[in-house]
């Protein structure tokens, strides 16, 4: 597991996550919380390039208001 992020802010239906730093996780990575449910995948990174914040599109039956101030990470093979 690699950090992600913490869950800002929940617009348009997406989690809002700011990336603690340049290495933020890529368009269609599988996030979890830290019980390693699956919380959804990435749809979108945008904002400062040092600092960016990643779009989640949440997995069926999550329920976006519980995750805010939630930290997510990304989920890695190997």
């Amino acid at each position: 597991m690699r950090p992600a992020g913490e869950v800002v802010r929940i617009a348009q239906g997406l989690a809002v996550i700011r990336a603690p730093g340049a290495d933020r996780p890529e368009i269609g990575a599988t996030l979890v919380d830290e019980d390693l449910a699956t919380v959804g995948r990435v749809v979108d990174v945008f904002g400062p390039v040092q600092r960016p914040y990643v779009a989640l599109s949440p997995a069926d039956g999550t329920a976006l208001p519980s995750l805010l101030g939630s930290r997510l990470y990304e989920r890695t093979d190997g």
